[in-house]
Formats: structure tokens, C-alpha cells, sequence
């Protein structure tokens, strides 16, 4: 293990989210405290009620003394009052803090989450990103209440029982510590592969995260590809890992527990033998055996209580170590001071070369481009020729160019702040995402409380989307299930523009915003971009050529380089790559 695996590390971490809550944590411990020392205490209070209890009543004064076994019902109502009572504000207390702390570390994962860089996103999978958020938060628990509330009821009520026995004999306690260093052997030993098979096990929940996650998403293909074995197939080796991870943790513990009982079977058996002898015999009486016999028999419940907790206690210690690795994930890096409120929309590509991480071949090599503002660019080349992550670039999803800048208005776009940067665009993305919400909701998207029922309606109508939407049962009011399920490719691209349309941004990234239009749709998208673009900066990604002819610059990509630039009439007649791509799509070649 290295250093930051370790136990205690990790649980003084997962110990800082408490703090916040330390008085309910106080009261709690105390009540465990309290409690774990009452069964102690009736344990202790046997030898009066035997000893004298059932002796023959002593006088005071010639009156007869109050009889043992008459208040003894009076306190062990009290006793198991005060018990009732302790258990309710630990419980309470500890499910509480537990509660919060599950809230606390949720939250603060998914708001990781949306801040973490792209790259980072694009490394883990959705699957297990949700594992991490679902399932391990809550084994974090694990290592919280429900092993504080046994951990520290049963310790004290291991420590109170021990103190008994040394109360009325010392000689026959020593006993019970030759088989300590055995258990403490056994319970370290048993830890460690705790640890190492929950590791596992977290890895195998994830597994089955990720398989559901994709099945789910692409069940459509799934159907359609008739893969419903194969998938079942796939699911059940994941499925068939996570329970046998299961069943090694449940194993461990089987085999544990009873070996503990065995090793202190013979401490209670020397102990047994020795008070046999007649040196031990004469020093305690029935009661005093009886207290100490008693004590020692309960202190096997503790102890299994603890060694059974042990389990619940690792995984939760890995699961934190898994949420922890989350945390500390660096966040989308944002150095730049510079606030804008509104930009001009001068865009400059300037030796541009960028790779993917672990990617030996540049996917953009020695870029210069520039866009005027109010201009329209066109990028045309082959799927993989470097469109896209020219406009990720631009939008900073990636920040570690290897060569070159990329300026708006100027100057490089590391130097603005991030948030405003961001704000002078907006992106309608050949993959539309769309929400489990109402289409009214979808459009004014993240645009604040400020926005007019009025502008969403005249953004649909200029995205062309309100011959669909006045059709449906409650117009902008209708819910579209999770991506828009309920609605054509065309009329979730309509919501999308849309939404760009409503951001009324000084820049428009449009990445085949188009393709999944018919021809008709299409025209009337195209008049809707065409009055969007006036006083924008506009860069357009497409396939289709018929949708880039009006732009005012066309930049041919092919194999990460800019290989042509110009207008449509221009690159026609210079007869290169752009113009065979357009005689191939329009069957003249």
C-alpha cells in the first residue's frame, strides 16, 4: 500500500467532513459511551443481588436492612432506561451526521464534476464517474456511523467488561491476555485482504455501472443489431466478478469470527481450571465468580461486534480512498484576469499545433486562420481531419496547445477570465443535448430568471421549431423525456439553434448544426443562420458543402492542415480538394 492508501489518512480526511457537525458528534460518542457501560454495570451488580440477595437479611439497629432483591427490579428499570435513552441520541445523532455526510460528499463530487477539465471526463467513463457518485458515497457510510456506533459502543462495553473482571479478580483477567496478541494478529491479517478485495469490488461495481450505462444509452442499436445476448453475456461476466469479490469479503469474515470465539475458548477455559483451585476458590465468592464468569462470557459479543464491523469498516475505507482520488482531480485551469463584457468577435488560429494526451500524431499541425468579426468560417474536410478540435480549442476545453495561440480580439484567450470567456458564445453541436424537462426550459437553458416567456417563443420561431412545437399537447410546456426521446433528430437540432439563438452571443460555433434536417428543414434553418449571423462571428463546421456556399471564408482541413482557404466561387475554380469534394457530393465526378 502506499502512503496515501493507508487507513488512518484516509479516515482523518473523511474525519475533517464531521467536524462541522462535532457537538451532535460529542453527545453521540457520550450516549455510546453510556451505553456500552450499562450492561457493565448490570454485570458488576450481580454479586450484591447473589451475595446478599439470596444471604440471610443483616440488621441495623435491630431492624432489618432493605432487602437487596426488593430495589434490584427498580434498577434494572432505571438501567435499562438510561440505555433506551443513550441509544436513541447516539443512533439519532450518528444517522444524522451520516446523512450529512453522504449529502456533503455528493455535492461536492458533482460539482467536481462540473468542473473538471475535458480531458479528465473523457479518461473515466460514464459508468464509473456514476459508480463513484452513487455507489461508493454511500459505502463511505460504511466508515463512518455505523462502524463509529459499533466500534465505539462495543470498545467501551470490551473496556467496562474487562474492568469487572480485574474489580474482583485480577489474577484470573490476566488470563484473557494471552490470547490477545492472536487476535490482534488475526484482526490485522484479515484487514489487509478487507482492503484489497473491496478494492476490487469497487472496481467490479464500476464494471457493471458502465456496461448498464452504455446498454442503456445505445439500447435502440442494441435492438436493432439484435445484440441481446451478446450484451447479456457481457453484463454477466461483470455481474459474475462483482459477486465473487462478494463472496471473498463474505468468506473473510465467515472464517474470522469463529476463529476469534476458538482462541477465546481457551482463555475461558484456563480460567475455569484455575478457579478450580482452592488459592482462587477462597478469594472469591459466588456472586464475585459469578460477576467475573459473566463478564468474561460477554466480552465474546463485543469482541465478534467488532471483528464483524471490520469488514463494513475497509470497504468503506476504500471507497473513500476512490471518492478521495475524485476530489483531487485537478479542476479546468483558469489563470486568465481579464473580464469582457461583450467582445468583438476577432478570432486568430496562429500556429496552431495540438495532440491528444497518449496520442503519438499531431491532430492539428501549424494552423493560421482568422475570422473576421461578423464574418462567417467554414471548416470542410474529412470526419477526422481536425474540424472539431479547432472549435474545442477555441472554447477551451483544451488548453495545452504544443505550438501557437488563439486570440479573440487580440489577445490570447488564456489571458480572459474563464466564465466570461465562455459567455461570448454559443454552440449547437452536431450531438444535441437536450434535458428530461419542457421545451420552454430546454431553449432558456442556464439564461437566468431575466429572460421573457416573449424572447423564448420568438427564438423558437426564428430556429424555425414553432410549426412543431404549437402542434404538441402543451406547446413549451411539454416535457421531452431524458435527450429529447420524444422528439425527431430534426426538431431537437430546431431546439438547440434555438437555445444558441436566445444566448444572443457575439460568437456562434455551429458543428454540423444542420445534419440532421431534411431538405426543407434545412432551407429554413439556413434563412433563420443566415439573419442569426449578421453582427456575429460565426465558424461553421460541415459536411454537407450546400450549407457553407454564402460563407465569407472557407478553410479546407485534411490530416490536421489547412490545405485550401477561400470563398466557394474561388475554391471551385482553383479546381483542388475543396472543389472534388463538392463534384463528389453533388455527382459530378
Amino acid at each position: 500500500m502506499t502512503k496515501n492508501q493507508k487507513v488512518w489518512p484516509v479516515f482523518k480526511r473523511l474525519f475533517q467532513y464531521m467536524l462541522p457537525m462535532k457537538f451532535i458528534f460529542i453527545a453521540s460518542v457520550i450516549a455510546l459511551i453510556v451505553y456500552g457501560s450499562v450492561d457493565a454495570v448490570f454485570v458488576w451488580l450481580l454479586k450484591p443481588f447473589i451475595d446478599e440477595g439470596f444471604a440471610p437479611q443483616h440488621t441495623i439497629g435491630g431492624e432489618p436492612s432493605v432487602d437487596v432483591l426488593a430495589w434490584a427490579p427498580i434498577v434494572v428499570v432505571m438501567l435499562f432506561v438510561i440505555r433506551g435513552l443513550a441509544n436513541f441520541v447516539s443512533t439519532y445523532g450518528l444517522a444524522y451526521i451520516t446523512g450529512k455526510l453522504v449529502m456533503n460528499l455528493r455535492q461536492e463530487i458533482f460539482e467536481r464534476y462540473l468542473r473538471m477539465p475535458v480531458r479528465t471526463i473523457d479518461n473515466h467513463s460514464a459508468g464509473r464517474l456514476i459508480a463513484k457518485l452513487t455507489f461508493d458515497v454511500e459505502q463511505v457510510s460504511g466508515a463512518s456511523a455505523s462502524v463509529l456506533t459499533s466500534m465505539i459502543r462495543n470498545t467501551v462495553t470490551l473496556l467496562a467488561y474487562t474492568s469487572v473482571m480485574f474489580w474482583y479478580s485480577w489474577k484470573l483477567s490476566l488470563c484473557i491476555f494471552i490470547s490477545v496478541p492472536l487476535i490482534a494478529i488475526l484482526i490485522a491479517y484479515v484487514s489487509k485482504r478487507f482492503r484489497r478485495i473491496s478494492a476490487q469490488l469497487q472496481q467490479a461495481m464500476g464494471g457493471v455501472s458502465a456496461v448498464t450505462d452504455q446498454v442503456i444509452k445505445g439500447h435502440r442499436n442494441v435492438l436493432m443489431f439484435c445484440a441481446q445476448e451478446v450484451e447479456a453475456k457481457r453484463f454477466y461476466d461483470v455481474n459474475e466478478r462483482n459477486f465473487s469479490r462478494k463472496l471473498k469479503l463474505a468468506r473473510a469474515s465467515a472464517i474470522s469470527q469463529p476463529l476469534i470465539m476458538i482462541i477465546g475458548s481457551f482463555s475461558l477455559a484456563l480460567v475455569l481450571y484455575l478457579a478450580s483451585l482452592d488459592g482462587i476458590r477462597q478469594e472469591l465468592t459466588a456472586g464475585a465468580f459469578a460477576s467475573f464468569f459473566t463478564a468474561m462470557l460477554s466480552l465474546f459479543q463485543p469482541l465478534k461486534g467488532i471483528m464483524g464491523v471490520n469488514n463494513t469498516f475497509q470497504q468503506g475505507i476504500v471507497a473513500a480512498q476512490s471518492v478521495f482520488n475524485i476530489l483531487d482531480e485537478p479542476l479546468e485551469r483558469d489563470l486568465g484576469t481579464m473580464k469582457i463584457d461583450r467582445a468583438q468577435g476577432r478570432i486568430d488560429f496562429k500556429n496552431v499545433t495540438f495532440r491528444y494526451e497518449k496520442e503519438n500524431r499531431a491532430v492539428l499541425e501549424q494552423v493560421n486562420l482568422s475570422v473576421e468579426p461578423g464574418k462567417t468560417l467554414a471548416l470542410v474536410g474529412r470526419s477526422g481531419s481536425g474540424k472539431s478540435t479547432l472549435t474545442s480549442l477555441l472554447a477551451r476545453f483544451y488548453d495545452d496547445l504544443e505550438t501557437g495561440k488563439i486570440l479573440l480580439d487580440g489577445q490570447d484567450i488564456n489571458d480572459y477570465a474563464l466564465q466570461d470567456f465562455r459567455s461570448q458564445m454559443a454552440v449547437v453541436s452536431q450531438q444535441v443535448t437536450l434535458f428530461d424537462d419542457t421545451i420552454y426550459n430546454n431553449i432558456a437553458y442556464a439564461c437566468g430568471l431575466d429572460i421573457q416567456r416573449e424572447q423564448v417563443i420568438e427564438a423558437a420561431r426564428l430556429a424555425y421549431a414553432l410549426d412543431f412545437i404549437d402542434e404538441l399537447p402543451q406547446g413549451l410546456d411539454t416535457q421531452i423525456g431524458e435527450n429529447g426521446v420524444r422528439l425527431s433528430g430534426g426538431q431537437k437540432q430546431r431546439i438547440a439553434i434555438a437555445r444558441a439563438i436566445l444566448r444572443n452571443a457575439p460568437i456562434l460555433i455551429l458543428d454540423e448544426a444542420t445534419s440532421a434536417l431534411d431538405t426543407e428543414s434545412e432551407r429554413a434553418i439556413q434563412k433563420a443562420l443566415e439573419n442569426l449571423s449578421h453582427g456575429r462571428t460565426c465558424i461553421v463546421i460541415a459536411h454537407r458543402l450546400s450549407t457553407v456556399e454564402s460563407a465569407d471564408e472557407i478553410a479546407v482541413i485534411d490530416d490536421g492542415r489547412v490545405v485550401e482557404k477561400g470563398t466557394h466561387t474561388a475554391l471551385l475554380e482553383h479546381s483542388g480538394v475543396y472543389a472534388h469534394l463538392y463534384n463528389m457530393q453533388f455527382g459530378e465526378v
